[in-house]
């Protein structure tokens, strides 16, 4: 019997109560794009990982929100940061340093998901300005 692997992760499901509430801010603050809806689930296109929101899974467990965090890979976490604040999201730890060349920043969903941006400081672009 060969070995089991498990390879490759292909959706992340967050509990929610309110889907119309969580959908407006993933699309319409994050900019993501909706795949497929239907009833009380939505799903939404997260490059190599779908992110699902899901109604029944918020009412089927006792805590909504864990130890858990969902990183947005960025080009530029200080463009990011400004571009999501100008669009109402409020950050719980503001841009900082977190490794050698990368940074990060946190905020969280309308259920209380706690969501970051992480990447390098500037983009390219802004980096080859301020030289």
């Amino acid at each position: 019997m060969s070995a089991l692997q498990l390879s490759a992760i292909s959706h992340i499901m967050l509990g929610v109560g309110d889907l119309a509430k969580s959908l407006e801010f993933y699309t319409q603050s994050l900019g993501l794009r909706i795949m497929f809806q239907t009833g009380e689930m939505a799903f939404l296109a997260g490059g190599n990982v779908t992110l699902g929101l899901s109604q029944p899974l918020a009412a089927a467990s006792d805590h909504r929100v864990g130890a858990t965090e969902i990183v947005f890979a960025v080009d530029g976490v200080e463009d990011v940061h400004h571009q999501l604040s100008q669009r109402g999201v409020k950050f719980l730890r503001e841009p900082r340093q977190v490794t050698d060349q990368e940074w990060a920043a946190t905020f969280s969903d309308p259920d209380g998901h706690r969501l970051s941006i992480f990447g390098p400081r500037q983009t390219a672009l802004n980096q080859r300005r301020s030289c």
